[in-house]
């Protein structure tokens, strides 16, 4: 069976993550807030984000810049593209 929540970046009830993504507080507002798939879509973002400005990982000012972007991302906000990107057409 899966669970439901209400998308905050959809603003609809949909399928839940199985898990919180992040550990702590934050980790449980994205799971009870949170889609499965506006999360994958986040997740895909994140991956060219990082690639493309060649984010460290190690650096707390990279993780710092993910978080708001990722927060920018679920809220329906303007977030930072990698450069190049041309967003799929619908």
């Amino acid at each position: 069976m899966t669970r439901k929540v209400f998308c905050r970046k959809y603003q609809q009830e949909m399928e839940g993550l199985m898990m919180p993504p992040l550990p702590g507080p934050k980790g449980q507002d994205l799971f009870d807030n949170v889609s499965k798939q506006a999360w994958e879509e986040w997740q895909q973002l994140q991956t060219r984000l990082i690639n493309e400005k060649h984010l460290n990982m190690l650096d707390p000012d990279s993780r710092n810049y993910l978080m708001v972007q990722m927060e920018r991302f679920l809220a329906n906000e303007e977030t930072d593209l990698p450069s190049g990107y041309v967003p799929p057409a619908h």
